[in-house]
């Protein structure tokens, strides 16, 4: 047994120090100043690249033409902490790209060509605390939930984006956000911009400068206003603006009441008729009493 051992030794040991001198392999034309991080900044490339150390805990992807991130990209690096991807060519996030993302720290997707945020993206990202989406010209929809699952959120970037408007509920997943920012966005002056407004307004402290520098612009002929300007007088015309699910409301309900009206117009000719017919009866047994 003894020497069998012996032999298997040498064997194990070869295999493991194969295995290490991978697990710290740098990736071609990038660099790897320590076991924990990759830098492949500015390198001209176009895809993810291959062999990335498995124990990679920094990432550094910026400043390149990578269109795409393979949906499956994260499900290696569990102990991924910070991943930069700013200035690429990302047009979308491909769906459970971020699924297992549970120890991201920091995400940049800055200066890339995103059109929109999907909902449930950062679902699994709760140890999130730095999200920068801001520079993203085409970036003008985030979706219903899009961040829920972002409970540890400190700091949000859309600035410079392509938002008209934006819904506030996509907000509310946020309890620990204390920076947003929001400024240049072509925001329209309309009613669904008034909650967005209201929401500024009364968090001022969560936005760098408050509402200082940010505008909206009039529909009509596209002059832009500083929010400064504006109060909440502003959009009090909005108040009495049905919303699309107040129109089905009151649709739901004219055809209830029609229906009902209906019901009851049968249910009152029928007792009518019954009561007719029950009259004419009494009579006719009257006449026959008579004769």
């Amino acid at each position: 047994m003894l020497p069998c051992i012996n032999w298997l030794q040498p064997l194990l040991a070869l295999i493991s120090s194969s295995l290490l001198t991978r697990g710290h392999n740098c990736p071609f034309r990038c660099l790897c100043p320590d076991h924990h991080t990759v830098n492949c900044t500015n390198r001209g490339l176009t895809r993810v690249p291959d062999s990335i150390p498995l124990n990679v805990r920094r990432l550094l992807l910026s400043n390149n033409w990578i269109p795409w991130i393979p949906a499956d990209f994260l499900v290696l690096y569990t102990d991924l902490v910070y991943l930069d991807l700013r200035n690429n060519s990302l047009s979308q996030l491909e769906p459970g790209t971020l699924s297992t993302s549970s120890r991201l720290v920091f995400l940049d997707l800055g200066c890339n060509n995103l059109t929109e945020i999907p909902s449930e993206t950062f679902e699994e990202s709760r140890s999130l605390i730095k999200l920068r989406l801001g520079n993203n010209p085409y970036l003008s929809m985030v979706r219903k939930n899009a961040f829920v699952g972002l409970t540890s959120l400190r700091e949000l970037e859309l600035q410079q984006n392509g938002f008209t408007v934006l819904d506030v509920g996509v907000l509310e997943p946020l309890p620990s956000l204390q920076v947003l920012r929001l400024e240049g966005n072509p925001w329209l002056c309309n009613c669904q911009f008034a909650k967005l407004f209201m929401w500024m307004k009364a968090n001022q402290h969560k936005l760098p400068s408050g509402i200082e520098g940010l505008e909206c612009s009039l529909s009509e002929d596209g002059h832009r206003i500083p929010l400064k300007l504006l109060s909440e007088d502003s959009f009090k015309d909005c108040t009495n603006v049905l919303t699309l699910t107040d129109y089905l409301i009151v649709i739901f309900s004219g055809i209830s009441a029609s229906v009902a009206a209906i019901v009851a117009s049968f249910l009152l000719a029928s007792t009518v008729h019954c009561f007719q017919r029950l009259r004419k009866g009494t009579k006719t047994d009257e006449e026959d009493g008579y004769n």
